[in-house]
């Protein structure tokens, strides 16, 4: 291929999958206990396992976006070895990543203006992202242009629907999503939010799902009223520290579409859904209603 396919971490895809798909995964940063680790799709600085370990024996963890000059240091090889770029990471709703991407590339493509750097706001959050790569890749592997795979993204981006069950309130508390009397009530009643991607790449809180139970009957019958032709589809499942709830979605699911990916949400949005997160990612209409 005449040009390089980049993704960065929030999207939760597995070092396999990324392998699989020829697909570069920029590292992105997160801290604990005042010390600062890369989050690469290998996990190779710390272990999921060590990672929610650590969630939930109360340590705190902050993230990081991309900065300017390490994203200069990402580009900057391929430009000089005669190859374009065509990145897309996490949504501008979430991160100023996006915007940082938009001043290095301004400056890379000044100095390498005969190189094509095509730059995508994917409007998709964590394994959201993850099917928009995967499914991106696909046609990657294919052999498809830069601007080819560049109207590709645009084209079923906005189609991605993303359905999240959090667990852990607290963390959705610090984080400013919902106010400490609602974790507190929200804990003491097995209430969990039900979280969405607006077509802006925001997080919203759509609705409540009381009990576990009912975790599986919700996220289920989201992608029955949601997707398209989902017999014809690659559905990825999401779960922060929750193989369980995983495996359990999986098989609920089974038949009801092509096949179905379990994808372990890093360091990156673990940060901030904390451990239990269990989500169902698919293509179809954005609906908001819960």
């Amino acid at each position: 291929m005449d040009y390089i396919f980049m993704t960065d971490s929030s999207c939760d895809l597995s070092a396999e999958i990324a392998k699989e798909i020829n697909v570069e995964i920029l590292p992105m940063e997160f801290s604990m206990e005042d010390k600062s680790y890369l989050h690469y799709a290998d996990a190779r600085m710390m272990s999921l396992d060590d990672f929610y370990s650590k969630l939930k024996s109360g340590i705190d963890s902050k993230t990081t976006q991309i900065n300017y000059n390490n994203f200069i240091n990402y580009f900057e090889p391929y430009l000089k070895a005669g190859k374009d770029i065509l990145y897309t990471g996490i949504c501008t709703g979430l991160s100023g990543t996006y915007n940082t991407c938009l001043m290095a590339v301004k400056d890379l493509q000044e100095k390498y203006s005969d190189r094509k750097i095509v730059i995508i706001d994917s409007m998709c959050d964590s394994v959201g992202l993850g099917l928009l790569i995967y499914l991106a890749g696909q046609k990657y592997k294919e052999g498809v242009s830069i601007e080819e795979l560049e109207q590709y993204i645009n084209d079923i981006k906005l189609k991605v629907c993303h359905w999240f069950i959090v667990e852990d309130l607290d963390h959705l508390k610090r984080g400013g999503r919902i106010s400490a009397v609602a974790a507190t009530f929200g804990k003491a009643l097995q209430i969990k939010p039900l979280i969405s991607v607006d077509e802006g790449g925001h997080l919203i809180n759509v609705g409540k799902v009381r009990g576990t139970s009912n975790v599986y009957n919700s996220l289920v019958s989201h992608f029955e009223r949601d997707a398209e032709n989902p017999k014809e589809q690659t559905v990825f499942i999401g779960h922060a520290d929750n193989k369980e709830g995983a495996l359990e979605l999986q098989k609920r699911i089974k038949g009801m579409c092509k096949k179905s990916i379990i994808c372990d949400i890093g360091p990156v949005i673990g940060s901030h859904v904390g451990s239990g997160m269990l989500a169902i990612l698919f293509l179809g209409t954005r609906n908001l209603k819960s």
